[in-house]
């Protein structure tokens, strides 16, 4: 089998490479080790930047998001028993957010492939790639029962962090940069329509708490726990009881609880993989990075890997230069940087760390007061919310 791009990984990265490359003339072929229910079912991010969803209008795959999507002014910050509003379009110009799942966008960008006919298989997985510090590299690929190979110009890895891309990056080459936290996220999905119409982020004394929401009709919520926990450590009876706890205020405000459908423990931790460009093998998504929930930065960093990498790609093949892939890992780092560390501030700023003292206590405190009376921190932070620009 022959493509000009080879993609390994069926996620929101390698599909959506799959319809820019499409709209640019450019053939690829994708790999996705996962069946298609798996793959339309997990369960991931649902937050969308502006860019984002700018990006997925205009690769044609943005109807059902605009029809569906629940489009998001601002964030609620709440500490100390009080509640602070930060308005996105009052502070950046005019940007806001989209909370729709990343589920939804595998679902609409796989629909466009199949109705399309771009070469999407399923059930195939990728086992090396081989060659690729050369002119052509190869994709060794198990399918159907037996290997194949995927013969290529380039190879994107898409394939998340536990993928075989990254590991055709020679060692000697590799930079490594992690941070693994002391705490992680119990979520839970409910049959309950949320209790807030914007994402509630609250920093207390026994822990960070997310109220957020997949649709009108169901919750998502989210508690910060130990390391290590096991979803089955909570009682149902005991989720309702903690979040009340964190989310209290002095004006009333009342949580509204329904069943729970679904419980997880999301381990939280950041990294960074150093060069994401290895000869032909350009790197993208979660085989490169990973951030803490807290910014909902992980997929939105995967697009913008992916329009850098298109974008490259376009112009290598209507000028003949290869300048803009030579500075694909550059270019994408700079955005990865920003985004680990606007990631790293707000899990530190909202979470309590299991050694932390009075002091530190009081400082997350006047952070926060800092944001909610300054226009100028309120900014920051909105503007790092909403996106930072591409390229």
């Amino acid at each position: 089998m022959r493509t000009t791009v080879g993609i390994i990984g069926a996620g929101p990265a390698g599909l959506l490479l799959a319809r820019l490359l499409r709209g640019a003339g450019i053939d690829s072929v994708v790999l996705e080790s996962r069946d298609r229910a798996h793959v339309e079912h997990r369960q991931r991010a649902g937050i969308l930047e502006q860019g984002t969803v700018d990006v997925l209008r205009a690769a044609g795959a943005g109807e059902r998001m605009d029809r569906e999507g629940l489009r998001h002014d601002g964030i609620e910050l709440r500490f100390a028993r009080r509640r602070h509003r930060v308005d996105f379009p009052g502070l950046t110009g005019g940007r806001s957010v989209m909370v729709y799942a990343q589920t939804e966008v595998c679902r609409d960008l796989i629909a466009l492939r199949t109705k399309e006919g771009g070469p999407l298989l399923f059930e195939a997985e990728a086992l090396a790639v081989e060659g690729a510090d050369t002119d052509a590299p190869r994709v060794r690929f198990r399918h159907a029962g037996r290997e194949d190979v995927l013969e290529c110009s380039y190879v994107a890895g898409c394939d998340g962090f536990w993928g075989v891309a990254r590991k055709a990056v020679p060692a000697s080459l590799s930079r490594v940069f992690e941070r693994t936290y002391p705490y992680a996220w119990l979520g839970i999905l409910a049959d309950v329509a949320p209790s807030h119409d914007e994402l509630v982020y609250a920093r207390h004394d026994r822990g960070f708490a997310l109220l957020s929401m997949r649709s009108p009709s169901v919750s998502r919520l989210y508690l910060q726990v130990p390391a290590g926990t096991e979803a089955g450590e909570w009682s149902d009876e005991d989720v309702w009881g903690e979040l009340e706890r964190r989310f209290e205020t002095t004006d009333g405000w009342r949580l509204e609880r329904g069943p729970i459908t679904q419980k997880s423990v999301t381990p939280m931790r950041s990294y960074v993989h150093e060069p994401m460009r290895y000869g032909r093998l350009f790197l993208a998504g979660d085989a490169a990075h990973i951030v803490p929930p807290t910014g909902a930065k992980g997929l939105n960093l995967a697009v913008g890997d992916v329009v850098t990498l298109a974008r490259a790609l376009a112009h290598e093949k209507e000028t003949g230069s290869p300048e803009l892939l030579d500075a694909y890992s550059e270019t994408c780092l700079r955005r990865v940087w920003q985004a680990e560390r606007f990631s790293y501030d707000m899990t530190t700023l909202l979470h309590r760390a299991p050694d932390a003292t009075a002091f530190d206590d009081r400082l997350q405190l006047a952070r926060l007061e800092r944001i909610a009376s300054s226009r100028a921190a309120g900014t920051d932070l909105a503007e790092a919310y909403t996106g930072f620009p591409v390229g």
